[in-house]
């Protein structure tokens, strides 16, 4: 047991988040997403939702400060975006780097990006179009 560490992060998710390396990308897929078919490395985390994962991951994970972008995430064609957007926002606005624009994607674009990605968590985030993809930066 580790003092300090959200209880949600799995061993797993620790050892990746670990290993990741500057310019490493990591997604993390909703219910919907074809994670096992596009994932390098796949770590599941069942029963949490996507901004439950953020919150317990950012203290651990710098923000790349190299790109123009905070997130990367999958178009959305509909009249507005998902609501879920607005709540990765005021999550990743607290922390460094994180109050950048996001980069919207095309669906095939975006699962091809996750293919070459460290690593897909899957999550139960039942929100459509709720996918999105963090760049590993540098500690500083």
């Amino acid at each position: 047991m580790l003092k300090g560490i959200h209880p949600i992060l799995s061993p797993d998710l620790l050892k990746i988040l670990a290993e990741m390396g500057h310019g490493d990308e990591i997604v993390f897929g909703d219910s919907n997403f074809p994670a096992a078919s596009h994932a390098q490395r796949l770590v599941r985390a069942d029963g949490h939702r996507i901004t439950a994962l953020l919150e317990a991951v950012l203290p651990l994970f710098p923000l790349d400060y190299a790109v123009d972008f905070t997130a990367v995430l999958m178009q959305y064609r509909g009249d507005r975006e998902p609501s879920v957007w607005n709540r990765y926002r005021e999550i990743l606005s607290a922390w460094p780097d994180g109050d950048k624009t996001f980069l919207t994607i095309p669906k095939p674009e975006f699962y091809e990006r996750a293919g070459k990605a460290y690593c897909v968590v899957a999550t139960s985030e039942s929100e459509g179009f709720a996918n999105l993809i963090l760049r590993k930066g540098v500690v500083r």
